[in-house]
């Protein structure tokens, strides 16, 4: 299982917010630091989120994203704000590895395949929800999305997507554990690979991420931000956890 370290973006800084909630954001200064102290510490892949991208769609800190690309040695996964044909260009052909759609699959399913086609392997859908994954929200997470975590995933079966990620919102930047339930509702919903996102605080939350398999399906992944930045977990011990798998 892949370890993802977070970096979320904001008016150019790393923070990170508690329950998706702008409001509740903790700031932890120069993102490129960051990035860099998690790469001397092992990780080979960055998740990283442009926030105010996610609530209004316009790239604010879409340089930031592709010099971090630049700059450090690691995969990077990005999301927040990519919702047509230029955006992901922009990042995948500017040296990202991977980008995250969020409210483009719910609004536009067929953009989502149009990328998929045109960037193999390097497209992940991303559903991310509340209260028990009735309806994935969309919009920076400020507004349901009107689909539950079954039916997106149902209609992008066919669709070859590097992955999907789940972040459980009420969990994000809560350090309470994740929420095993509905990361496996997804397992047992999609063969897509599956990164689960929020909540993890710890060796064993990473362990039972690791153990979940439903119908001979695991997590492929796992995303951690907060437990990094206030000194709960170590990025070479999360790796140990995550590569328990095998």
């Amino acid at each position: 299982m892949d370890l993802f370290c977070a970096i979320d973006l904001r008016d150019g800084a790393a923070v990170r917010l508690v329950r998706g909630e702008f409001d509740r954001q903790r700031t932890y200064g120069d993102p490129l630091a960051l990035a860099r102290s998690y790469v001397r510490a092992g990780a080979r892949w960055l998740h990283v989120v442009d926030l105010d991208a996610a609530r209004t769609g316009e790239p604010v800190n879409r340089d930031m994203v592709l010099e971090l690309a630049k700059a450090v040695d690691a995969r990077i996964q990005t999301g927040g704000g990519v919702r047509d044909e230029a955006a992901a260009a922009a990042l995948l052909d500017g040296g990202i590895e991977r980008v995250v759609l969020g409210t483009a699959a719910q609004s536009d399913p067929g953009l989502v395949e149009r990328l998929a086609h045109k960037y193999p392997g390097r497209v992940a859908v991303g559903l991310d929800h509340r209260g028990g994954g009735a309806q994935v929200a969309v919009q920076g997470w400020e507004q349901a999305g009107g689909s539950s975590l079954e039916a997106s995933v149902a209609r992008l079966a066919d669709v070859q997507l590097a992955a999907v990620v789940v972040t459980a919102i009420e969990r994000d930047g809560a350090l309470e554990g994740p929420d095993l339930q509905d990361l496996g509702r997804v397992l047992g919903s999609t063969t897509h690979p599956v990164i689960a996102s929020g909540g993890v605080r710890s060796v064993p939350d990473l362990a039972d991420i690791v153990r979940l398999e439903v119908g001979g399906h695991r997590p492929a992944g796992a995303i951690v931000g907060m437990a990094f930045v206030e000194g709960l977990l170590g990025v070479q011990e999360a790796i140990a956890a995550c590569e328990a798998s095998g």
